[in-house]
């Protein structure tokens, strides 16, 4: 990969800013005002009036916007080709913070994911690590797209991904960890890695399955067994995916209206601001609510395919399609989780759900894509004024 700093600021002119995607910001920026109101109808009507206000979910969510869209702009302006050299410290640093996180973390929700600070929100690192892996696989999947001929850079792939997936998992994390290696199976198979090496990989993968199976805590292999015979334990696990299932269908065509959901104001529904917060869409805003939602997902999805498609180098193709990866991928679960067509996982949904870390580190990730975007100019154009 050639490197240019020293030839090219890293901080670009106005002209570069004459190419921002008008398109992909207010997406982005729509995706983030629909969630605030999802979470003050889920969660904020239920609230005392004394409550203080770092303690609403609305404020501090907004707390959370602004802070991530500064680092959304602030990413658009770096020039993403200069992180590629920065990669082994970037990698270094997605380790060290999540063997801190797994010794000296604080547990919540039954996961030791989470770093104390003294500022008034709490860093969930599992979180930022999805997005610095991006930078890092990008680099060494996209450094030589000859040596793609080679199991190599499979392999390579493959031993930088295992330790933060590993440290993950362990916290334990399935659901963040199951994203993480999503993100690097859509970014290898759109690397151009060889058809023969995936098949020997997938060969691999499945006789190890059932070591992984037994391998699994106790509740990971429940939630599977759940979501197949949910009936079993009506009260108990599974209550929530039936309570989902109630809201999601009982909110018909056009809904029952903006904080007049049965299942979420009566709170039958629980974590209903975090992960089942697509369940009081769909019961409040119905059928023609879900789909425009979705539709805003498969938007944005497209036009990050279109950014990778028009970028000149492969490390920016390869940024871009692991940032896609990892919205689609958890989009898919979150609102599969909430249909009962996958088990649940404790996803959030991308931008809408609840939670700072999710939120902050989405945006710093598009951000990134965004600075693709301004600059994907043919390869034998300036990128100077």
């Amino acid at each position: 990969m050639q490197s240019i700093v020293g030839r090219r600021p890293l901080v670009l002119s106005r002209t570069i800013w004459r190419r921002f995607d008008l398109v992909h910001f207010f997406i982005v920026l729509l995706l983030v005002a629909i969630g605030e109101v999802m979470i003050y109808s889920a969660y904020e009507t239920s609230l005392p009036a004394d409550v203080p206000l770092l303690e609403r979910a609305v404020f501090r969510q907004s707390i959370f916007a602004l802070v991530g869209f500064a680092l959304y702009l602030t990413a658009a302006a770096i020039d993403y080709r200069a992180l590629g050299s920065l990669a082994p410290w970037i990698y270094g640093v997605v380790v060290l913070l999540l063997a801190i996180t797994l010794t000296l973390g604080r547990t919540a929700f039954g996961a030791q994911s989470w770093l104390d600070t003294e500022a008034p929100f709490d860093v969930q690192p599992s979180e930022l690590a999805k997005v610095l892996m991006i930078l890092v696989l990008a680099r060494y999947l996209g450094d030589d797209p000859e040596a793609l001929e080679s199991p190599k850079p499979l392999l390579l792939s493959i031993l930088l991904i295992l330790p933060p997936a590993v440290l993950i998992y362990v916290q334990p994390d399935f659901g963040t960890a199951l994203i993480l290696l999503a993100i690097w199976a859509g970014m290898v198979f759109l690397s151009g890695v060889r058809w023969r090496h995936l098949f020997l990989l997938a060969l691999v993968g499945a006789i190890a399955a059932p070591a992984v199976w037994f391998q699994m805590e106790d509740y990971m292999r429940q939630r599977i067994v759940l979501f197949f015979f949910p009936e079993g334990d009506p009260s108990g696990a599974s209550y929530n995916v039936m309570q989902a299932l109630i809201s999601i269908g009982s909110g018909g065509w056009l809904g029952k209206g903006l904080l007049r959901g049965t299942q979420s104001q009566l709170h039958f529904l629980r974590v209903r601001h975090t992960d089942f917060i697509f369940s009081v869409l769909a019961e409040e805003m119905g059928f023609v609510g879900a789909i425009l939602l979705l539709t805003l997902f498969a938007v944005l999805i497209l036009r990050l395919a279109r950014i990778a498609m028009t970028t000149p180098d492969t490390y920016g193709r390869l940024l871009v399609a692991g940032v896609a990866s990892m919205i689609l991928v958890q989009t898919v679960i979150n609102v599969g989780m909430n249909a009962n067509l996958l088990p649940v996982t404790g996803l959030p949904l991308p931008l809408v759900s609840y939670g700072g870390s999710s939120l902050v580190t989405t945006l710093l990730a598009l951000g990134l894509t965004q600075g693709v975007a301004m600059r994907s100019k043919p390869a034998d154009e300036s990128l100077l004024p």
